[in-house]
Formats: structure tokens, sequence, C-alpha cells
């Protein structure tokens, strides 16, 4: 398999598992919290800084963005060509609706759903531009060995101190359009989310940019 097959397959996997364990822990979270929103979104931020460090710690090696948002910043770094670019952002976002049909199914719900679930207003899409403009400096000013601490650390605590739950990925947001369940979005809300997404990641190279100077 050449390099280029194995960090296609690695941004697959780890975006598909990502989303596998965001969505079915919510899941799981709202079954059980009986009711209490707190504690199903407790449950659901504990799952997703567990899964996202294990994921960027065994998948590191190979390719570990998991997001079209890092990508891109990534390629304005050069650090990504023009074709590798996009053919990380196919396979995340391919990797996030399996991610999430695979929850789906995990929990014995149709395997095909649309969310209905509405995530609208400025302080939603400002919370996803700040928490990805956030996450952007985050990857870009950690040490490289305790990137995956610290990434997971700071979308565990995103969960909390934004209105939005922290999205901060458009992979990731596709893919929770096709389970109509706890962390889902419905279509036209995650275009918004995406756009803010963009915007947020480049506000957060540009600040890293400046502070590099």
């Amino acid at each position: 398999m050449t390099t280029l097959a194995k960090r296609l397959f690695s941004e697959f996997l780890g975006t598909a598992s990502l989303v596998a364990v965001v969505v079915g822990s919510g899941i799981m979270g709202e079954s059980l919290a009986g009711g209490n929103i707190a504690i199903a979104l407790l449950a659901n931020a504990l799952a997703t800084f567990w899964g996202l460090y294990f994921l960027i710690t065994c998948l590191g090696p190979y390719s570990s963005h998991f997001n079209p948002a890092v990508s891109l910043i990534f390629f304005l770094k050069k650090d990504l060509d023009f074709k590798t670019f996009l053919y990380f952002i196919i396979f995340q976002t391919l990797g996030a609706i399996c991610g999430a049909l695979l929850a789906n199914v995990m929990f014995d719900l149709d395997i095909f759903q649309v969310s209905e679930k509405l995530r609208t207003g400025s302080n939603l899409w400002l919370s996803e531009g700040v928490a990805t403009a956030g996450l952007i400096l985050i990857i870009l000013l950690s040490p490289k060995e305790k990137t995956a601490i610290m990434v997971a650390s700071y979308i565990g605590a995103a969960y909390w101190f934004t209105s939005s739950t922290s999205f901060a990925n458009p992979a990731v947001t596709i893919g929770r359009v096709f389970s109509d369940t706890f962390t889902g979005i419905e279509p036209y809300s995650a275009m918004y989310f995406i756009l803010y997404q963009l915007i947020g990641a480049l506000i957060g190279f540009v600040i890293f940019t400046f502070l590099r100077k």
C-alpha cells in the first residue's frame, strides 16, 4: 500500500470512528440519562474526549486530521499539495457519513436517516467560529507530542463553553446530518455551521501567523 493510500485510509477510518463515537455516545447517553440533558451531554463529551485522544495517538503516525478545516490550514501552510488536500476532504466526508450510519445500525435504528434537529441562530454560528478557531490554534501551537491530549481536552471543554456544543468540523457536521438522534443536525443548519467553521479556521490561522511573526 502506498504512503498516500495509507494516509487516506487513516483519514477515512479516523473520521468514521470519531463520528461513530460522537453519535453512538449521544444515543447511549440520551437513552440512559432519563431526560437529563446535562448528563447526556457529559457522557457525549467524555466519550468524544477519550475517542479523539486514542484516535489521534494511534493514527497520528499515518494521518490524523479527521477534519477538512484542519486539512485546509495545512494546505495553506503548504504542508499538503492541492490533490492530497482534495482527497483528504473526500475521504474524511465519506468516513463521517459511514460512521453515522454505523452508529445507527449499532443501536438498531434505521440505517439511512436525515436529521430534523434544528440548530440555528447567530449565537450558534459564532460558537462554531470560536470553537474552530481555537481548535486550529491548539493544533498549530501544541508541541507535537502533546497534540492528541491537547486537542481532545479542548474539544471536551468546548462541548461545554460553546452554545453549539463545538462541532468544529465540516466532515463531522455532514456525518451528523445522517442520524436523527441526540447529536444530529438538519441539513440547512449544517450549511451555516460549515460556513462558520471555515471562517473560524481561517481566523485561527491568521492569529497563528501573527503570533509567529
